[in-house]
Protein backbone atom coordinates (compact mmCIF):
# COMPACT_ATOMS: atom_id res chain seq x y z
CA UNK A 1 0.00 0.00 0.00
CA UNK A 2 2.60 2.69 0.57
CA UNK A 3 4.16 2.02 -2.50
CA UNK A 4 0.79 2.72 -3.96
CA UNK A 5 1.25 6.07 -2.12
CA UNK A 6 4.71 6.81 -3.14
CA UNK A 7 3.71 6.73 -6.63
CA UNK A 8 1.07 8.32 -6.84
CA UNK A 9 2.18 11.09 -4.67
CA UNK A 10 5.03 11.56 -7.74
CA UNK A 11 2.41 11.07 -10.54
CA UNK A 12 0.78 14.63 -9.32
CA UNK A 13 4.56 16.37 -8.46
CA UNK A 14 4.72 19.31 -11.02
CA UNK A 15 8.71 19.90 -10.50
CA UNK A 16 11.44 19.00 -7.70
CA UNK A 17 11.41 22.17 -6.11
CA UNK A 18 15.08 23.37 -7.70
CA UNK A 19 14.35 26.63 -8.96
CA UNK A 20 15.01 27.00 -12.92
CA UNK A 21 18.12 28.20 -14.10
CA UNK A 22 18.73 28.37 -17.61
CA UNK A 23 21.82 26.97 -19.61
CA UNK A 24 24.40 29.30 -20.82
CA UNK A 25 22.95 29.74 -24.20
CA UNK A 26 19.47 30.39 -22.83
CA UNK A 27 21.18 32.78 -20.59
CA UNK A 28 22.44 34.68 -23.12
CA UNK A 29 19.52 35.27 -25.25
CA UNK A 30 18.06 35.90 -21.97
CA UNK A 31 20.48 38.55 -21.15
CA UNK A 32 20.34 40.19 -24.73
CA UNK A 33 16.22 40.26 -24.43
CA UNK A 34 16.28 41.83 -21.14
CA UNK A 35 19.01 44.72 -21.81
CA UNK A 36 16.93 45.35 -25.11
CA UNK A 37 13.66 46.20 -22.86
CA UNK A 38 15.59 48.08 -20.69
CA UNK A 39 17.31 49.71 -23.28
CA UNK A 40 13.45 50.85 -24.30
CA UNK A 41 12.76 51.68 -20.67
CA UNK A 42 9.50 48.43 -21.64
CA UNK A 43 10.49 46.96 -18.26
CA UNK A 44 7.61 47.84 -16.13
CA UNK A 45 5.27 46.30 -18.67
CA UNK A 46 7.32 43.59 -19.40
CA UNK A 47 6.87 42.65 -15.66
CA UNK A 48 3.25 43.25 -15.66
CA UNK A 49 2.83 41.29 -18.63
CA UNK A 50 4.78 38.27 -17.70
CA UNK A 51 3.10 38.01 -14.34
CA UNK A 52 -0.34 38.32 -15.79
CA UNK A 53 0.69 35.38 -18.16
CA UNK A 54 2.84 33.42 -15.34
CA UNK A 55 -0.01 30.42 -15.55
CA UNK A 56 0.60 30.15 -19.37
CA UNK A 57 4.13 29.96 -19.73
CA UNK A 58 4.27 26.39 -20.85
CA UNK A 59 1.66 27.19 -23.68
CA UNK A 60 3.56 30.05 -24.71
CA UNK A 61 6.90 28.07 -25.56
CA UNK A 62 4.46 25.56 -27.43
CA UNK A 63 3.11 28.51 -29.46
CA UNK A 64 6.60 29.73 -29.95
CA UNK A 65 7.70 26.56 -31.65
CA UNK A 66 4.55 26.82 -33.57
CA UNK A 67 5.75 30.42 -35.09
CA UNK A 68 9.50 29.67 -35.13
CA UNK A 69 9.06 29.19 -39.25
CA UNK A 70 7.54 32.89 -39.38
CA UNK A 71 9.47 34.42 -36.73
CA UNK A 72 12.37 33.23 -38.22
CA UNK A 73 11.96 36.20 -40.67
CA UNK A 74 12.52 38.79 -38.00
CA UNK A 75 15.06 36.82 -35.03
CA UNK A 76 17.46 34.20 -35.23
CA UNK A 77 15.13 30.67 -35.27
CA UNK A 78 18.15 29.16 -33.22
CA UNK A 79 17.55 32.09 -30.27
CA UNK A 80 13.91 31.54 -30.92
CA UNK A 81 14.62 27.84 -30.27
CA UNK A 82 16.10 28.01 -26.97
CA UNK A 83 13.44 31.11 -25.59
CA UNK A 84 10.76 28.15 -26.34
CA UNK A 85 12.50 25.59 -24.67
CA UNK A 86 13.00 28.11 -21.53
CA UNK A 87 9.65 29.34 -21.25
CA UNK A 88 8.50 25.48 -20.61
CA UNK A 89 10.02 25.07 -17.62
CA UNK A 90 8.41 25.92 -14.46
CA UNK A 91 9.88 29.23 -12.59
CA UNK A 92 10.99 30.31 -15.72
CA UNK A 93 8.86 33.93 -15.49
CA UNK A 94 10.60 34.31 -12.06
CA UNK A 95 14.36 33.85 -13.50
CA UNK A 96 13.29 36.18 -16.30
CA UNK A 97 11.43 38.32 -14.19
CA UNK A 98 15.14 38.34 -12.15
CA UNK A 99 17.00 38.82 -15.26
CA UNK A 100 14.87 42.08 -16.33
CA UNK A 101 15.18 43.61 -12.98
CA UNK A 102 19.10 43.21 -13.20
CA UNK A 103 18.72 44.54 -16.80
CA UNK A 104 16.95 47.94 -15.24
CA UNK A 105 19.38 48.88 -12.82
CA UNK A 106 22.19 48.89 -15.28
CA UNK A 107 20.49 50.85 -18.31
CA UNK A 108 19.41 53.05 -15.24
CA UNK A 109 22.86 53.56 -14.03
CA UNK A 110 24.23 54.03 -17.61
CA UNK A 111 21.65 56.30 -18.26
CA UNK A 112 22.79 58.49 -14.54
CA UNK A 113 25.87 58.29 -15.80
CA UNK A 114 25.33 60.03 -19.66
CA UNK A 115 23.56 62.47 -17.64
CA UNK A 116 25.87 63.58 -15.26
CA UNK A 117 28.63 63.92 -17.99
CA UNK A 118 31.57 66.41 -17.30
CA UNK A 119 30.65 69.47 -15.43
CA UNK A 120 30.20 72.47 -17.27
CA UNK A 121 32.54 75.10 -17.98
CA UNK A 122 31.04 78.42 -17.11
CA UNK A 123 31.64 81.38 -20.40
CA UNK A 124 32.85 84.45 -19.86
Amino acid sequence: MSRWRASLRKAFALDDGTPCEPDPHQREVLEKLADEIARRELTGPALAFLEMSRPLNGVSGAVLHFFTPVASVLANPMALKRFAEFLEKRGSVDCLCGLLEVAERRALERRESQDAGPPATPRA
